[in-house]
């Protein structure tokens, strides 16, 4: 569910984009002449202009749901707001293609300072209620993060300047969710093997 609902304005950015002609439709009424001509040939703007509320109702309904929010969805949701305004505003895709990989150098960075400056890595205050794991297991895991945010902002980068923009578009939600849903599974895996070698 807490998937899901990370994932949930990626999915309205995309539904948009994917549905441009008809979204472009049903706002009409509520356009100019100049405004249904620059969406309809440039869905990635009317797609950033629904993201940009979409991100604050998301976060909006976290503090309503749990009380609280945390420092990465704060962290989204300004990039979406600057990135996203500037997107709409100067009328260039660059900025919203830019926003992931920013979001997950800025991860990589918060994860690697925290292992290098504080007494327990990020990782580490986030699972060590759940997880009961020595030291340098904590280390690696952190380091594997990492390495994940570092390598799928890389991806972004690729795909966004070496296919079209509707491949980014399909990578943006498809590929990353893929990368991280991977990523996931290949740490329980990890974290199984090593919590059964621990036992024996």
């Amino acid at each position: 569910m807490k998937l899901f609902l990370d994932f949930l304005p990626i999915v309205v950015f995309f539904l948009v984009y994917k549905f441009a002609p008809q979204a472009v439709a049903f706002l009409s009424p509520w356009l100019s002449d100049e405004q249904i001509t620059l969406f309809t040939d440039m869905p990635i703007l009317l797609a950033t202009l629904v993201l940009i509320p979409a991100t604050i109702l998301q976060v909006a309904y976290i503090r309503f749901t749990t009380g609280k929010v945390e420092k990465m969805h704060l962290v989204t949701l300004a990039l979406v707001v600057v990135l996203g305004g500037a997107t709409v505003a100067l009328q260039d895709k660059t900025f919203i293609m830019w926003k992931p990989t920013i979001v997950n150098w800025l991860f990589a960075a918060a994860f690697l300072t925290s292992q290098w400056f504080t007494r327990k890595s990020l990782l580490q205050r986030m699972m060590d209620q759940a997880l009961s794991l020595p030291a340098p297991v904590w280390v690696r895991l952190n380091y594997a993060w990492v390495a994940f945010f570092v390598i799928s902002g890389l991806a972004n980068l690729y795909v966004a300047y070496s296919f079209p923009e509707d491949i980014w578009v399909d990578f943006k939600l498809f590929g990353l969710l893929g990368l991280t849903v991977l990523f996931i599974i290949g740490q329980s895996l990890f974290l199984y093997r090593y919590m059964n070698h621990e036992e024996q």
